[in-house]
C-alpha cells in the first residue's frame, strides 16, 4: 500500500482486497460494505455570509482540506452563489474562471467532496472547507491532492 494515504478509499480497497480473494469475500468486509458519504448541509447565518469579501471579479479563494488526513487537497474559486450552494447541498461547488461557469466537484469524475466543516478567515477573504473526499482524490491529474509537488525536499514528496 505504498503511496496510498491512510484512511483513503484506495487504501481501504487495497487492505481489503487480499481478504476477499481468500474466500470470495463471503466472510470479510469489502469496500461495498462501507457507508457511502452523505451530504451534510451547513446552515450559515446571514451575518457570517456578510463577512465574506470577494475580489473585483466577485470571487473568493476556497481551500479544501481532507477530514481524515488533514492534507490540503486543492484551491478553487467561489462566487457568492457557489458558496451558498456548497453550504446548502453539503457538496463543493466552485466557479471555473476558464469556462466561466459553475462546477460541482466530482460531477463528471466521481471524485466528489462532501463538506464536513466550513470556515472563513479573520479577514473574510479566504474560505476553508474540510471535506470527506470520495474517489481517487481531488486533483485532475489523478493525485489525491493538487499539492503533490514540492520545492526541494519535502516529507510529503517521496521522490525527494
Amino acid at each position: 500500500m505504498a503511496g496510498l494515504l491512510p484512511g483513503s478509499r484506495a487504501a481501504l480497497t487495497a487492505r481489503l482486497a487480499p481478504l476477499s480473494k481468500t474466500d470470495g469475500g463471503a466472510n470479510h468486509p469489502s469496500l461495498y460494505d462501507l457507508p457511502m458519504p452523505t451530504a451534510t448541509p451547513i446552515s450559515a447565518r446571514d451575518d457570517d455570509l456578510a463577512q465574506v469579501t470577494y475580489n473585483a471579479d466577485g470571487l473568493v479563494p476556497a481551500i479544501v482540506q481532507d477530514v481524515a488526513t488533514h492534507r490540503i487537497l486543492m484551491m478553487a474559486w467561489m462566487t457568492e452563489d457557489t458558496l451558498r450552494k456548497t453550504l446548502a447541498t453539503g457538496r463543493t461547488v466552485f466557479w471555473s474562471r476558464s469556462r466561466q461557469e459553475e462546477w460541482a466537484k466530482g460531477e463528471t469524475s466521481g471524485d466528489r467532496q462532501w463538506v464536513r466543516e466550513a470556515y472563513y478567515d479573520c479577514d473574510g477573504d479566504t474560505l476553508l472547507f474540510v471535506v470527506e473526499q470520495e474517489g481517487k482524490g481531488a486533483c485532475h491529474t489523478g493525485e489525491f491532492s493538487c499539492f503533490y509537488r514540492s520545492f526541494g525536499s519535502s516529507a510529503l514528496d517521496p521522490a525527494h
